[in-house]
Formats: structure tokens, C-alpha cells, sequence
């Protein structure tokens, strides 16, 4: 008798969704591989390469042989560097023992969930969320609390929806400024109202998703770990995949309270132990370094921004805001639901992104993924071609679709 692969695998698996991201990637590359032109804007990854100095620091790690275990947090070197980082820009006071080096910052944070929850316990998600957030959260046997907002708010939540969703189950709040996936930026006073809510509940810890720090077009980036009242219990959580264009690398960290980073160390040594030993060597180069190249690639990223802003403008019915930091646009297109062009009809969403791709060949994620089912998201990690020729291909296709007035 045959194994039943349903019954063999476990509920919490069953249960968990496809990174939404990853699977109109796919989705994508299966059109292309049909012959296909599909202008994808649907991954998070910056479309420059590794900076050529951060690529010689790992051909010199090989070299001199540097391909063995490292300690399970991270060599000394790298989380020498990423104190001083910390200390030097955030202005946050993690010593190298309270630093964990992880393989990509995704595991940062599954380790913290992991190491933290236990069944029942509650986790406040601001949404719009990263999508993986949520399905982190209740595979280590939490519950995520969504907080909503919209394209009218810039999509921040309040302090006070914050207020009023803390219970006697809350364990933890996660966040990322600039946002993922609407390149929102809390600013100070903005954080400083949500932290003096949750200083007041001494059991929630504070995970701050840093990841897109050096793609701000801001003045400011505000760590809420700087905070007086709040920075025994909030763990920052950073990497190097989009700051240096190093999603490959697989390189992410976090900086928490001690007996967190020993709880995260302890979580890891047990599922991949450490990172690689001439990533990490790279990395610690990368963080010592003047950031000429991360700057050149932010002022890319604003520069496109205000171009596809410009032609998404021009596409009517779609509710475009100004994203301040990442590399991503989430418009609301919720005026085409209802619509049909004949032989497909958007519903919502899902039906908007995936007319997107199967009309107009061009890949997006619906907003469903992170929280939001009014949006679409769009990466402009693109060239100015391929945003310019995305935009007009999205414009007519919409052609087809009468928006329905009620929903304006």
C-alpha cells in the first residue's frame, strides 16, 4: 500500500499558504518559458548587481580557505560590524553578543517568532504586511492580529487601532519601515505615539523589520529600539539583500536583548546553524565600507519611482500615493471590480493581478497577499524600459474594463 502524501503531511503545512510573491514569479517565468514576453514586476530584488568590491572580499575569503562552519550567531568579525553599525546609524547599543547572523533576514524573523510563541499567543501585524509575516507567525504557533489601513492613511495604522487591539494575549508587534510592499515610512513622532502605547504592556516585545533602511527617500530613518522606554524589549531585525543587492547571499541579522538573541541562537543551531563563512566575511567588509554604491542605487530607486508614479497617474481609476522609501508602488484599483472585458472579469484583487499577467503580460502581486484586497503591488526594481513599456501595456489592457462608478 501506497503512502497518502495529504494524510502524511502535517496540518501546519497544509494549512500554510505559497509565498504569494514567489508564486506569480513562477507563474511568470512559466509564460516565458512559453515564448512569452512578461515584463515581471512582481519579486523584491533589486535589479543591480552586488557592488564589485563586496564580490572581491568573498573571492578572497575562498581563496585563503575561509569555507568552514562559523559559529552558529555569526563569526566575531561580522557582528563586531554589525555593533558598530548599529551603534554608528541607528543609534541602538547591541553589543556582538546580542547579535544573531542569519541566513537572510526572513530567518531572522522566523527565529524570533519561533523562539518566542507559544499556541494562543497574539501577534499585532500592521497591514498592509510583508506576506510572509503572517504565515511565520502561525506556523510557529501564534496568532496574527491584522491591523487595517489604506491608501488614505499612506497606509499607517494609529497608535490608538494599536491601543485597542492589545489583549491579554499579545505577545509581540512587527512592523517594517519603509514598508514592504507600500514604501511607507513612520516617522518619528508617528513611531513614538505607537511605542508609548506598548511601553505600556510590559510582556509585548517590539520587532522592527529594517530591511529597506538605505532605500528611504526621507531625511530620516527612525529605529523604535532608540527609545527609551522601549529599548530593552525591541529587536531589530536587518540584512543585506536590498541595501547592497545581495539577495543571493543569503545574509540577514538581528540585534535584540540578550536573553533573545540567546533564545534565537539557540533555535538556529538547531535548523542550519551559521551562515556562510565567505558571505559573512563579505558582509562585514560591506558594512565597513563608505556606502557610495547603496546611496547610487537609492537615488535610482527614487528616480523610478517618480516615473512610474508619473504613468500610473495617467491610468484611470487607479489611487496611486507617494511611497517613501523601498522600491515599491501599491496602487488601489478597487475601481475595476465589477468589470469585465468580455471573456475576463476582476472581481477583486487576484482577478486584477492575474488579467495583469494572462492580458497584459505583465507580472504584479494582488494586494490579498499583504493584508490589502483593494491593491496591487508593482516593483519598479525594473529598468526605465521596462517600467515605461509595463505602465502602457497595464493602460491598455485596462482599456478593455469599464470602471464601475459606484466603486470610484
Amino acid at each position: 500500500m501506497s503512502i497518502q502524501p495529504k494524510k502524511m503531511i502535517s496540518e501546519k503545512v497544509q494549512s500554510m499558504e505559497v509565498s504569494a510573491t514567489l508564486k506569480m514569479a513562477q507563474k511568470a517565468r512559466d509564460l516565458a518559458a512559453q515564448g512569452i514576453h512578461v515584463i515581471s514586476l512582481s519579486l523584491g530584488e533589486p535589479d543591480f548587481d552586488t557592488p564589485e568590491f563586496i564580490k572581491e572580499a568573498a573571492y578572497t575569503a575562498l581563496k585563503k580557505g575561509n569555507t568552514k562552519y562559523t559559529p552558529v550567531p555569526g563569526t566575531m568579525e561580522i557582528r563586531k560590524a554589525i555593533s558598530e553599525k548599529f551603534k554608528s546609524e541607528n543609534g541602538l547599543d547591541y553589543a556582538p553578543s546580542q547579535i544573531v547572523v542569519s541566513n537572510g533576514a526572513k530567518q531572522s524573523i522566523a527565529n524570533i517568532f519561533m523562539a518566542i510563541l507559544n499556541p494562543g499567543d497574539e501577534v499585532l501585524v500592521p497591514a498592509p504586511y510583508w506576506v510572509s509575516y503572517v504565515e511565520i507567525i502561525k506556523f510557529s504557533g501564534g496568532i496574527p492580529v491584522i491591523l487595517h489601513s489604506d491608501i488614505d492613511s499612506n497606509f499607517k495604522v494609529t497608535a490608538a487601532q494599536v491601543e485597542k487591539a492589545i489583549t491579554p494575549a499579545t505577545k509581540a508587534i512587527i512592523f517594517s519601515s519603509p514598508c514592504n510592499p507600500t514604501g511607507t515610512v513612520f516617522t518619528h513622532d508617528e513611531l513614538k505615539e505607537i511605542g508609548d502605547v506598548i511601553a505600556q504592556h510590559e510582556n509585548i516585545l517590539v520587532i522592527a523589520d529594517e530591511i529597506y533602511e538605505y532605500i528611504n527617500f526621507t531625511d530620516y530613518h527612525v529605529s523604535i529600539g532608540t527609545f527609551e522606554n522601549l529599548k530593552d524589549r525591541t529587536a531589530t531585525v536587518n540584512g543585506f539583500s536590498k541595501g547592497f543587492s545581495m539577495t543571493g547571499w543569503r545574509l540577514g541579522y538581528m540585534g535584540a536583548p540578550q536573553w533573545l538573541a540567546d533564545a534565537c541562537n539557540k533555535v538556529q543551531g538547531q535548523i542550519t546553524s551559521g551562515a556562510a563563512s565567505f558571505s559573512q566575511e563579505a558582509g562585514a567588509v560591506a558594512l565597513n565600507a563608505k556606502r557610495i554604491e547603496t546611496v547610487e542605487m537609492r537615488n535610482a530607486f527614487m528616480r523610478r519611482r517618480d516615473l512610474i508614479i508619473s504613468l500610473l497617474k495617467e491610468v484611470p481609476g487607479l489611487k496611486v500615493n507617494q511611497p517613501q522609501g523601498a522600491f515599491y508602488v501599491f496602487p488601489d484599483v478597487s475601481a475595476y471590480f465589477g468589470t469585465s472585458n468580455g471573456h475576463e472579469t476582476i472581481n477583486n484583487a487576484d482577478d486584477f493581478s492575474e488579467a495583469m499577467l494572462t492580458e497584459a503580460h505583465v507580472g504584479t502581486v494582488s494586494g490579498s497577499a499583504f493584508g490589502n484586497d483593494n491593491c496591487i503591488r508593482l516593483s519598479y526594481a525594473a529598468s526605465d524600459d521596462e517600467i515605461i513599456e509595463a505602465v502602457r501595456r497595464i493602460k491598455a489592457c485596462l482599456v478593455g474594463f469599464l470602471p464601475n462608478p459606484q466603486n470610484k
